[in-house]
């Protein structure tokens, strides 16, 4: 007798739970922290520390918002499931497709950076092969299971976690004055010349804009959880571990810098971690920290990756991305979604070498402003679905946003401002409005192409639970 297995379509659920708080602790642990953290200092001085604290706790409590959806519906397409659920299937499809959108040019860029990093390394090595070269190990991790990811993006994330706890502990003996060789400055760094806010406090509140952005990745978590063993549990260590691992890392490292690093050095803030190793009296410092930032990128690349496939794994099942996106192999992996994320990657990473300053900055641009208007719809839809719950399944509420609603209405209001203000920064200016333009054309594309095939879907589906309730 043969027996036959069936094809599901599902995810397997492989992830540990160690695998899916370490995703969470190391999703927003990257190289903007190594090295854009000395672009915040040297514009806003110490208050860049204040800078820090604002964009962290915004980042909580969207995790906040973001972990008590997914407590109560873990789904591979996270906010933008919620999305759909909350406002219909217009706003599912737009997030989700900006959001793969945004992914995939962060797959490019991370892609060609870590190129320049091996040919740096080995100058025989062209940039664009080493560049290309990624993708295909990362695709091997990612296609295997979600396991074989997860365990890679542990120890990637570790490393990178590492590095920051040894960078705290040092910087705590350096400002102490347990470091022979360095005579601790203490707070002259603050209290001295200049003071805590030498530039005044809007350097401080602009700074807070560029570090929201940056601050990207954590919610990867919440689409992680939904492949581990135990969703729930999952989803709610690693909400908790954010909260707090978040403002440790980023607040503490950036508390150190300030300390440590003297007001208006230019020079060490461009590589700020390095300056910090080496003015310890550490040997190789630059290659050490070269060798964390280089395990950043790839973190970043590996994760994108997974994310990216989720994601047009999640549209295709809801009938918004060609269903062949939502097949999996019999390891549980979306194949075809994975390898569509992989392919477009590619395409963009090919602009990057062919038209850098135009074809590729274009579509950067366009996809800069989509962390923010995620944040909103992640705001928006946990303002309506929490509603919902607490009317109709109030039990399934085991992680809650504080104070609700008028923190969520507080940081709909902060991200709206946040948004906007990059109409009026020189630097953010293009970005807000070619995000804008990509936004308002997938709408457009959605009342185009599908809500016709949604509405007939949605009729059918209710003349067949009309018949059903006439048969009963």
């Amino acid at each position: 007798m043969t027996i036959v297995a069936l094809q599901t379509n599902e995810l397997k659920h492989g992830l540990k739970t160690r695998h899916v708080t370490m995703i969470s602790i190391g999703g927003v642990i990257g190289a903007g922290l190594f090295i854009g953290s000395g672009t915040i200092i040297d514009s806003a001085g110490p208050g860049a520390i204040l800078s820090y604290i604002i964009a962290g706790l915004m980042i909580v409590l969207i995790m906040r918002m973001l972990g008590e959806m997914a407590v109560v519906n873990p789904d591979s397409g996270s906010f933008s499931t919620y999305a759909h659920q909350a406002f219909g299937p217009w706003a599912g499809y737009t997030i989700g497709w900006l959001y793969w959108f945004n992914w995939v040019i962060i797959i490019a860029i991370e892609t060609t950076l870590l190129g320049t990093m091996i040919h740096d390394w080995f100058p025989g090595i062209p940039m664009w092969a080493a560049s290309l070269s990624f993708p295909i190990l990362m695709t091997i991790t990612n296609i295997y299971s979600v396991k074989a990811y997860g365990e890679f993006e542990y120890w990637l994330a570790f490393m990178k976690v590492a590095a920051i706890v040894i960078f705290l502990f040092l910087g705590a003996a350096m400002i102490s004055g347990l470091v022979p060789g360095f005579d601790s400055p203490g707070l002259s760094n603050i209290t001295g010349e200049g003071g805590f806010l030498p530039k005044g406090f809007l350097p401080v509140l602009l700074s807070v804009i560029f570090i929201t952005f940056s601050l990207s990745g954590s919610e990867v978590a919440a689409i992680a959880a939904g492949e581990s063993e135990n969703p729930e549990k999952n989803i709610i260590r690693a909400i908790n571990s954010v909260v707090w691992r978040l403002l440790l890392f980023f607040v503490g490292s950036v508390t150190v810098l300030v300390l440590v690093i003297p007001q208006g050095a230019e020079d060490l803030l461009k590589t700020p971690y390095a300056s910090v190793f080496d003015m310890a009296g550490l040997p190789a410092a630059g290659q050490i920290m070269n060798i964390v930032i280089f395990t950043s990128l790839l973190s970043v690349l590996n994760s994108g990756l997974y994310t990216s496939s989720r994601m047009l794994y999640s549209l295709s099942k809801k009938g918004d991305a060609p269903k062949i996106l939502s097949r999996v192999n019999k390891r549980g992996i979306p194949i075809w979604a994975l390898m569509a994320s992989v392919f477009f990657a590619y395409v963009f990473t090919t602009f990057k070498f062919v038209s850098p300053d135009k074809l590729f900055a274009f579509l950067a641009n366009s996809s800069g402003g989509v962390t923010m208007i995620m944040y909103i719809f992640i705001a928006f839809s946990h303002l309506y679905l929490r509603k919902k719950t607490e009317k109709e399944n109030p039990g399934t509420l085991k992680v809650k946003m504080w104070l609700f609603p008028y923190l969520t209405y507080v940081t709909i209001a902060v991200l709206f401002i946040i948004f906007v203000a990059q109409a009026f920064i020189d630097s953010m200016r293009l970005q807000f409005f070619l995000t804008t333009l990509l936004t308002i054309l997938v709408i457009g594309s959605y009342f185009l192409f599908y809500h016709k095939k949604n509405v007939i879907a949605a009729e059918q589906e209710g003349k067949l639970k009309n018949i059903h309730v006439k048969e009963g």
